[in-house]
């Protein structure tokens, strides 16, 4: 055996950070199990291994980074330990605004110190140099997580861990670690130390969901993502307007399959492993409403947003003008949580701007003579609306953003319509599936998940294979990272 080829593999590599649909992981996976079965009866050494298992898949995703988790992990164990001790108030608050700095600090570090020096260089006019700072892998995720502990122990909603081993599990436990979804403690602590039980039930979803996940990923949205959209986002003056506008949607496709894929596989692994995860996304695009939208896309970070900074703010209970101002600066912050630069800064402001405006739809009860076609039309306004964020969202640039409205609404030659289909017919016949399945009645897809778990183990398994030689079949040359992976 050449161990120094070996070697290589198991660490980390930049330029292949493990994820959930390469096949170290499926392989590492296959061996984790075997041991975390024969672990079933023993809680501790259970725990233990499997948070030695997440460090690494940290290292294996994030290089050194994985000291940056044990920092967090570390501190907000004892911060969250001495808010529970200290009775006086301003103690409290110095030390639950010690957490935010920890978390906030680091955050703000890595992910934020060259966007604040290219402002710094665009209002003083100076040539500071940015610096060379690599962003840990889910670092916003994590920072989330363990932030909404120490802020739940202060607020008296939930009662600090005794043992660091049973936090450092919840920190960063590898199946939501790098990109979500943002786990509760309050709903994850409480079943660390319930006896390890997977019924056929968590088993059969757990598969379904894990099928699902690495279709939606690696199968549709890699395919459509190098071959049509990534190719139109780059150079958008190139192509027509109609060709803008449907790499447009292609992206709301990519993103959702593959955002919502990493998540569908992480709760499906999460529940092989006797672990139950919150639903993160519940068919976004079937929103009659861009508030609507935001309680199906992403719901960890939104109901974290509402809950930890909306409220704080003061949420509605000052008015309507601080009502208004408390939402768009929730969705200012969301957008910069998300990236770095002014672009997302404007999809932040531009989602807080309609949730501000179907705010004052619902109080005034403006609504159009629509009859049956209402929710449709709505339905048709939210996805256009959000496909007009999504513009901002993926360009790195306001001049990219611009182009792209420029192509659309200034040369959009629809005659070209059928000459892209037909060039591009694999893309679009996926994105015609793509968009057909999540638009499905959810009793069809219910209904559908319900035989797959009732269905024998062994068709679980076949199912599982089958998925996994599609994605061979299709896959592209390098494996594609996960889009929230940057954030």
């Amino acid at each position: 055996m050449d161990f120094s080829k070996l070697a290589e593999v198991l660490t980390y590599d930049a330029a292949a950070p493990m994820i959930f649909n390469s096949g170290l992981f499926v392989w590492l996976f296959l061996g984790f199990s075997l041991v975390y079965a024969l672990l079933h009866r023993r809680d501790t050494w259970r725990i233990v291994f499997v948070t030695l298992f997440s460090y690494y898949f940290y290292y294996k995703s994030s290089g050194l980074c994985f000291v940056l988790l044990a920092v967090v992990t570390t501190s907000d164990f004892i911060i969250a330990r001495l808010l529970h001790r200290a009775k006086d108030k301003r103690r409290r608050l110095a030390l639950v605004t010690a957490s935010l700095v920890v978390n906030l600090g680091l955050l703000c570090y890595f992910k934020y110190t060259n966007f604040f020096i290219s402002i710094a260089n665009d209002v003083l006019h100076g040539d500071f140099l940015p610096l060379d700072i690599v962003l840990p892998v889910g670092i916003s995720f994590f920072t989330f997580q363990s932030l909404s502990y120490t802020i739940d122990v202060y607020r008296g909603k939930l009662q600090p861990l005794g043992r660091l081993l049973d936090y450092a599990f919840y920190v960063s436990f590898f199946p939501q670690l790098v990109a979500g979804p943002i786990v509760r403690a309050s709903d994850f602590i409480p079943q660390i130390r319930r006896p390890l039980r997977v019924d056929r039930e968590m088993l059969g979803r757990g598969v379904f969901l894990i099928v699902c996940g690495l279709l939606k990923k690696a199968v549709v949205s890699d395919y459509i993502s190098v071959n049509f959209v990534e190719r139109v986002f780059d150079n958008p003056s190139l192509y027509s307007g109609v060709e803008n506008l449907f790499a447009v949607y292609g992206y709301a496709l990519q993103i959702y399959c593959d955002f919502s894929g990493y998540s569908d596989m992480a709760i499906g692994l999460a529940l092989l492993l006797g672990f139950r995860f919150p639903v993160n996304f519940n068919s976004p695009y079937k929103s009659v409403s861009i508030s609507d939208f935001w309680h199906r896309w992403h719901i960890s970070l939104s109901t974290w947003l509402k809950d930890y900074l909306y409220i704080s703010l003061g949420g509605n209970r000052k008015g309507k003008l601080r009502t208004y101002v408390n939402l768009m600066l929730t969705m200012l912050l969301g957008g910069l949580w998300h990236g770095a630069s002014w672009n997302f800064v404007f999809w932040g402001g531009f989602h807080g701007l309609c949730l501000v405006v179907d705010k004052i739809r619902m109080k005034s009860k403006l609504t159009l003579p629509l009859g049956k076609l209402d929710k449709v039309v709505r339905v048709v306004v939210t996805f256009h609306l959000v496909c007009f964020g999504w513009i901002f969202f993926r360009n790195t640039s306001f001049d990219g953003s611009l182009a792209m409205l420029r192509q659309i609404f200034t040369d959009f030659h629809p005659e070209v319509f059928t000459q892209m289909v037909a060039g591009y017919a694999e893309v679009f016949l996926l994105m015609a599936a793509g968009f057909l399945m999540h638009f499905i009645p959810d009793r069809v897809s219910d209904k559908v998940q319900g035989v797959f778990v009732r269905a024998p183990f062994v068709m679980a398994v076949v199912a599982l294979t089958v998925a996994i030689y599609i994605v061979i079949q299709v896959k592209s040359m390098d494996v594609q990272p996960f889009i929230y992976f940057q954030f």
